[in-house]
């Protein structure tokens, strides 16, 4: 497992980030990875970059050969503008990839490709985005067609005054908020025993808006172990002592995340989630954090992406597109990486599909 001071060794790295943490690692192991943390240290001994890099290896049809992945998740860490640092990052891990007997090892580090939705005006291209890309392509590393992250997400910027935020929002937002200020809204921080229900929300989330989630004790270790760590919040939102809503909240160093959001289409003229959004903000800055991650945008920015309307919504807060070089694979075992990435899917496609249909019928 990592080391115990881990996070105190990444926390101010260049985007240092919560799926990069000891907890991360530790909430990774229990479902069969093992981590293997790397540093790397420049002329004056301190640490310069990092990679938390998290292997499994399984038999995932559960006959046939033994695969090992690696996976680097929103890493490695560095300052991506250091071309000796960059490079001697990559031959490191690659070196790692072929000595631990990898199939592959994926990278979607936060690197930005650029600002801004693709064809606005205001949207900014970043060359260095571009730079690194044409260098990984050259190492022969491959786009993943398995993104896990977001590629693209959305951010708040949390400095200025709270006046500055109402600003920075749309009008239609500031009204929301302001709407759900004086409806009897309430918010405040749940307690250890009112998580369960939280999962019964997120589930009954889930089921409606047709995502994929896991069991109950999956989230519920997530979220007490970072909870027990101080690195998280869970916020709930209230209308007449009844539960509507709620935001798991994450932090590290100054940057923090909005991971896990479930919500009732009860009460939802109240606008319940604008002053839930706002709370959350506000609790984010005082836990030091100067940019909120709201964690994912559409791959295509129009309607016929089914992220879009959580992104308008996000967008109204007064969010910034940022958009990421996306996950990278390195290829060490061509066969076996055709298989995982061909075959596996399929058989996967099939799982999810029975555990959707279980999910809808627990949650009516």
């Amino acid at each position: 497992m990592v080391e115990q001071n881990w996070n105190d060794l990444i926390v101010d790295l260049p985007n240092s980030h919560v799926l990069q943490t000891t907890e991360w690692a530790e909430v990774k192991n229990e479902v069969g990875w093992i981590s293997h943390p790397l540093t790397w240290k420049n002329d004056k001994g301190d640490i310069s970059a990092a990679a938390n890099i998290l292997v499994r290896t399984m038999r995932p049809l559960g006959v046939g050969p033994i695969m090992a992945i690696g996976y680097i998740p929103r890493g490695p860490l560095l300052d991506w503008s250091d071309a000796s640092l960059r490079q001697k990052v990559f031959k490191d891990i690659e070196q790692f990839t072929r000595e631990r007997g990898l199939i592959f090892l994926k990278i979607d580090p936060d690197l930005e490709s650029g600002r801004g939705i693709p064809g606005d005006e205001s949207a900014q291209e970043s060359p260095l985005g571009k730079l690194v890309t044409d260098e990984i392509v050259q190492r022969k590393w491959r786009y993943s067609v398995e993104q896990i992250q977001f590629k693209n997400t959305a951010v708040l910027d949390l400095t200025g005054t709270e006046e500055d935020w109402l600003k920075r929002m749309k009008q239609k937002a500031r009204y929301n908020l302001r709407l759900a200020q004086r409806s009897g809204v309430s918010i405040r921080l749940a307690n250890d025993d009112e998580l369960p229900a939280l999962y019964r929300l997120y589930a009954q989330t889930a089921a409606r808006d047709h995502f994929i989630i896991r069991e109950e004790e999956y989230y519920l270790g997530v979220w007490r172990r970072f909870i027990k760590a101080g690195m998280a919040d869970a916020l709930i939102a209230e209308v007449e002592c009844q539960l509507v809503a709620g935001v798991l909240l994450f932090h590290f160093g100054k940057r923090a995340f909005y991971l896990y959001g479930m919500s009732s289409p009860l009460y939802r003229e109240k606008m319940p989630n604008n002053l839930l959004q706002w709370e959350a903000m506000r609790l984010a800055r005082s836990k030091g954090c100067d940019v909120y991650d709201l964690w994912g945008a559409p791959d295509v920015f129009d309607e016929s992406d089914s992220m879009f309307g959580v992104f308008r919504f996000k967008e109204g807060l007064g969010a910034t597109v940022i958009r990421t070089v996306g996950a990278w694979d390195f290829p060490v075992k061509p066969v076996l990486y055709f298989i995982y990435q061909q075959v596996l899917p399929r058989f996967l496609d099939f799982t999810r599909f029975l555990r959707r249909s279980k999910l809808q019928h627990e949650v009516r």
